[in-house]
Formats: structure tokens, sequence, C-alpha cells
């Protein structure tokens, strides 16, 4: 897939295939394409040039059969706060066919208590804290059941108790269900523990590809380390 910008190329012949059942972590410095590429695959940029398909499903040519199955969550999020949390998780089930009327309150009040949202439900989610907001944010997607999660950031405003629940979750819903999970992150600690392959995106082509371990073995270094060096330069790097 290639994404042009007048004067720039944002993301030129990025070609991957992830299998179901993986979780994939996007790195690279800022500027490098990360949020681009995820904004194409969830159906909200049109790629220049190449094809996007997610379990079959052309997401340029069908894209709301493509949106059924994809939940995104870009790393500001927008949330209705004149809505409490239960109303808001309800508005977002009405917007799925998959979910079906009668199940809906059963999936908003059983990923309100993953999340650990189920006090707050009846709260205005103005009066959240930006980690509250990101955990609704988190059980309004889950609620979907998607196929494919794209997820900007994902720790962002997570304390250290939220982000290890959210890892838990992944990893579950990834072992039970096949779910199959695309991220971005400048935390090279959690690409280590959680993915299952790491791609590091420069000047929107891939640079490196490979499991975590793979990488060290191959470069001889740390994930920090070949991540450093291969970046070297570039404004924004850590």
């Amino acid at each position: 897939m290639c994404k042009e910008y007048p004067g720039k190329d944002a993301v030129r012949d990025l070609s991957v295939e992830v299998p179901r059942g993986e979780i994939w972590g996007f790195l690279g410095v800022n500027g490098a394409g990360k949020s681009t590429t995820m904004k194409m695959i969830a159906g909200l940029l049109k790629p220049t040039a190449g094809e996007i398909r997610v379990g079959g499903v052309d997401v340029v040519r069908e894209p709301l059969k493509a949106k059924a199955i994809v939940g995104y969550v870009p790393d500001r999020p927008y949330l209705y706060e004149r809505l409490s949390a239960a109303e808001f998780m309800g508005f977002v089930a009405s917007l799925y066919p998959s979910i079906p009327r009668r199940e809906a309150p059963a999936r908003v009040a059983r990923w309100l208590e993953e999340f650990e949202l189920t006090e707050e439900r009846g709260q205005l989610v103005e009066g959240f804290s930006h980690g509250m907001k990101q955990r609704l944010v988190m059980a309004s997607v889950f609620m979907q059941e998607p196929q494919l999660l794209v997820v900007d950031e994902p720790m962002v405003g997570l304390d250290p108790r939220g982000a290890r629940r959210l890892k838990e979750l992944l990893r579950r819903e990834r072992d039970a269900r096949g779910l199959t999970v695309l991220l971005s992150t400048h935390t090279l600690d959690v690409a280590e523990e959680l993915c299952d392959q790491v791609l590091l995106i420069h000047r929107g082509e891939l640079l490196a590809r490979g499991a975590a371990h793979e990488l060290r073995a191959r470069e001889g270094e740390r994930l920090e380390e070949v991540f450093l060096r291969l970046t070297e330069g570039e404004e924004g790097a850590p």
C-alpha cells in the first residue's frame, strides 16, 4: 500500500500479511507513517495505490463490510461526554447490526466490568479522567468482538494496573477467539513483551521485521538499541 500527500510520501510500498490470531507492533519515530498505515487499514484513509484486505474483504471497495469486522482505537479518541458510560456503550452497540438488540445490555455490562467501570456506569463521561476515558473506549471496541483490532498507542493514559489488564485481555482474546491485533507504540518494553512480530517503519517504509528476540539475535543488540541505531538522527527519535 502507498499513501501520498502533496510533497510527501507518507507510506511507500508497504506490503505485509498478518496471520490471524497474532499481535503485531508498529515501531517508528514520530512521522514515520505508523498512524497513516493504521488509518488506512481501519478504512479512515484511502490508499493512493495498492489494496488492503481484512479477512478477505477489500477495505476500499467494501468499506461497510470491512468496518463491521475491524475495531479501531485512535491515540486521541472522541467520546460524547454528555452521555453516561452505559449510554455511550449502548449507543455504540446500536451502530453494529452484528450485536443483536437483546444481547446489547449483557455485552455492555460485561465489558464495563472487564475494564472496571461498573461503578461508574451511570456517570457522565465528561467527569472521567483520561485513563477512564481510554478504558471506556477500549470496552466499547472489545464489545464489538472484531476480527481485527487496530490500536494507536494503547497504553497512553493507562495506569500500571490498567495497562496490565489490557495486555491480559489482548492475549486472552487472541488465544480464545483468534483476535488479530495491530498496535503502534513508543514503549519498546510493550513491544517486546506483547507482540508476536515487530515492524520498524522508517520514512514510510518497512525497515525491519521479526519477532523481538529474532531482531535482537540478528542485530546483536537489545530492541531499544536496534531501534535507536536504525533511526539515528531522525527528528522525534527518543
